[in-house]
């Protein structure tokens, strides 16, 4: 590892696979990688000890297992990690999730100061699971899903009349730590979703993507953002294959697709809700402009989009290369990573020995 390059402090966080996506070779099941109480709980406490700022807890109506019901579960286990916990609006009640939200971030208890909650929460806008409303309708509701929640975990009084939810309330009884709504994390591109996210978000999420479509959705966002009076931080999920020299990197990531098939491939991509979304369909692009090797640019391979309906690039190179990678993006503006590899347990260790020692890093301040 080269000498550690300036950079400012950013939010590095990991990624547990409560959707049934673990595998060792992708598109091939693994009852042992399937997700279970136990193996996405070992991917949570193995990130803590490595050293990660956060996780996320992602959720699928159909895969894998209830988000809340996990997190309130590993909650207590972790001394200093926070948890990025996703919820779909288009499944819930904004009272009843404000009163959910403010139940889990005393769960999982105060930060290292002792003033803040270690909670945030990452929204989804989707539908109903048997309905289907258009992209809009969708985005507007989560716009207004936010102003509600935001309003009672603040500690005010509701009046809310609006398109989707006419409510006159007061702030729930139980607070969290802070006394504040915790930050939501959002992401989607087209041009409702970022609408959304400059009305209602904290962090704006990016899946993978070339150097300057980050740099342009950036100044967008900002733009947006702006216009409502607002400001915006900058997260960018990817997964990341790190090993000690570039060619092994590079097997490993030849080695995750040895066994899939465009048919399997195509069921699993298939097998999302929001598998048709905007933010999908760009990923499918990235795959179809890489070369004949995957990689669309330096470091950044698209294969994993084969099998995979939403984030489908990896960050994949030796130590000093991912490194130089994340440094690239925080220069573009990014202040947090959401990360992950395959199977998660091992590349979490990986990427805790080889580079989360070299970034300057801890809880993204809001």
């Amino acid at each position: 590892m080269t000498a550690k390059v300036s950079a400012p402090q950013c939010e590095v966080a990991w990624f547990s696979a409560l959707c049934d996506d673990d595998y060792e070779f992708l598109g091939v099941s693994d009852p042992a990688l399937k997700s279970s109480w136990e193996h996405c709980r070992n991917i949570v406490l193995r990130a803590e000890e490595g050293g990660f700022d956060n996780i996320l807890l992602p959720s699928g109506y159909s895969l894998g297992l209830d988000t809340t019901a996990f997190a309130a579960a590993v909650a207590p286990m972790l001394r200093r990690m926070k948890l990025l916990w996703a919820t779909r609006i288009g499944e819930d009640w904004p009272p009843q999730l404000a009163r959910r939200i403010a139940t889990l971030d005393r769960i999982l208890g105060p930060d290292a100061a002792g003033s803040a909650g270690r909670l945030n929460v990452n929204i989804i806008s989707s539908d109903m699971p048997g309905e289907t409303i258009a992209s809009a309708a969708r985005y507007a509701r989560a716009t207004e899903a936010m102003q509600i929640v935001r309003t009672l975990l603040n500690g005010q009084p509701l009046d809310h009349q609006g398109e989707f939810y006419r409510l006159k309330l007061d702030p729930p009884r139980v607070t969290t730590i802070s006394g504040r709504c915790p930050a939501f994390y959002f992401g989607g591109l087209s041009h409702e979703a970022r609408e959304c996210a400059a009305q209602g978000a904290d962090v704006y999420l990016m899946w993978p993507d070339t150097m300057d479509k980050v740099r342009d959705t950036i100044a967008d966002m900002t733009a947006r953002a702006a216009r409502h009076g607002r400001t915006l931080k900058f997260g960018y999920r990817a997964h990341v294959i790190v090993r000690e020299t570039e060619d092994e990197a590079r097997a490993w990531a030849d080695r995750l697709l040895s066994k899939l098939d465009d048919a399997t491939g195509a069921a699993i991509r298939e097998q999302s809700l929001d598998a048709k979304n905007y933010g999908v369909q760009r990923q499918a692009e990235l795959r179809s402009a890489a070369g004949g090797d995957g990689f669309v640019e330096d470091n950044l391979w698209t294969g994993i989009g084969r099998a995979r309906s939403g984030c489908g690039a990896a960050i994949v190179g030796n130590p000093d290369q991912v490194l130089a990678k994340l440094h690239a993006y925080q220069a573009e503006g990014i202040e947090a990573f959401i990360l992950s590899g395959y199977p998660h347990a091992q590349e979490a260790d990986l990427f805790a020995r080889h580079v989360l020692p070299h970034i300057q890093h801890g809880p993204l301040v809001l």
